[in-house]
């Protein structure tokens, strides 16, 4: 983990209904790499966008196989992080890294 730079930590944020739900709680969900751990995380996330975490919670997402017009598809898995910022603080998704 030595070896990643610091915008390797954060692949891409996750947009879906569940998760700009969860903004309304100063929570923030990421794709992260496979091999990320909590710690160098928050200290990316903290230097990147300059907001105080709180707590970081990390989901394994497993690949699955899924039928898509008659042929089996494997579909990748993948780390996720939801990250809860101090209250008042938030991070603008529409800027980009």
């Amino acid at each position: 983990m030595h070896n990643i730079n610091l915008y390797d930590t954060i692949l891409s944020p996750v947009v879906t209904e569940k998760s700009t739900s969860l903004s309304e709680q100063n929570k923030i969900v990421f794709k992260v790499p496979k091999n990320s751990n909590k710690l160098v995380l928050k200290k990316n996330i903290e230097k990147i966008f300059k907001v105080n975490v709180i707590k970081i919670n990390i989901l394994n997402k497993k690949s699955k196989n899924k039928f898509t017009r008659g042929r089996k598809v494997k579909i990748k898995g993948y780390k996720k992080a939801i990250i809860t910022l101090k209250k008042g603080q938030s991070i603008d998704l529409t800027t980009g890294i």
